[in-house]
């Protein structure tokens, strides 16, 4: 149960939440006097939330769940020696399993959206992957380029040296130069944080950060740290960025119990290069299929 400093607390920060969503569209976002950054996704404010018991924060409507086993899947080659048979063969197995996406590094997005036009089945590719650490006028151009060649979603990597830094403005700039062609091209934006190196706190940052900036997606990790998605750090994005934002697990989902696990905790998308084998599972089939890997 909630005291009366919490509950004080919780009733001053939704009459501020009605107060922002009552601003005029012309007016200037408000920033928080502690870290500089938009008022909404100060860190430290929506800290106080969590800690008070809230179990969602509504700032930003977005993303949901996919229909079935293969829609919540992006079926993933992200290894730098994947030859051009080996994308084909990705394009072939997604177009047959319908899964969500292919998700591939930008030089392939041509060609899969040639080969996957007509199936229902969209063209991820990746910004700033696989650490986060090129600038942002750089992963501005990178969503660009991706978005032109085909690309009907982006997955970036946010800077995590500024975050851990404490450097919140440039983690913004950063996510936003991403975000904003992607909402120019009705584009999903999906935003990684990369959990595995980061501590709880950093956790909550990064993903109150990319609810504020409007992301689509908060997703876990990029496959290619020391660790990947995990249950708690679902859990925990979910709490924080609230029941209408997507988040997406990636990272060592490779059968269709660890896919469940992720949903359980709160994914509504799953990054796998054993999609093949988890669809197969899901319909009681057993499979030897080895698809591309990456995560």
């Amino acid at each position: 149960m909630l005291n009366s400093t919490d509950l004080q607390r919780l009733v001053e920060i939704i009459t501020e939440e009605v107060l922002v969503a009552q601003r005029r569209p012309t007016d200037t976002p408000p920033q928080c006097a502690c870290h500089a950054v938009l008022y909404e996704c100060c860190p430290d404010r929506l800290r106080g939330v969590l800690d008070a018991g809230a179990s969602r924060i509504g700032l930003h409507a977005s993303g949901g769940a996919a229909g079935s086993v293969a829609g919540m899947i992006d079926h993933t080659l992200l290894k730098p020696d994947a030859a051009r048979a080996d994308i084909e063969k990705l394009c072939r197995e997604a177009a047959e399993f319908h899964f969500a996406t292919v998700c591939v590094n930008p030089t392939w997005v041509a060609l899969c959206a040639a080969l996957l036009r007509g199936t229902g089945v969209g063209v991820c590719s990746v910004v700033g992957f696989p650490l986060g650490a090129t600038t942002a006028d750089v992963k501005h151009y990178e969503t660009r380029r991706a978005i032109f060649d085909g690309a009907s979603e982006i997955d970036m990597v946010i800077n995590i040296g500024a975050l851990k830094s404490g450097d919140l403005q440039a983690v913004e700039r950063d996510i936003q130069a991403v975000i904003a062609p992607c909402r120019e091209a009705k584009v999903i934006s999906k935003v990684i944080i990369e959990a595995a190196l980061l501590t709880d706190d950093e956790k909550i940052t990064a993903s109150a950060l990319s609810k504020a900036a409007g992301a689509d997606f908060v997703k876990t990790s990029t496959g290619f740290a020391s660790g990947g998605a995990t249950a708690g750090d679902v859990a925990l994005m979910r709490r924080v960025v609230g029941a209408d934002m997507g988040i997406k697990a990636a990272g060592g989902v490779r059968d269709y119990e660890g896919l469940k696990a992720m949903v359980a905790a709160g994914a509504t998308r799953v990054g796998a290069s054993a999609g093949v084998k988890i669809v197969q599972e899901s319909t009681g089939h057993t499979s030897t299929a080895t698809a591309g890997a990456g995560y």
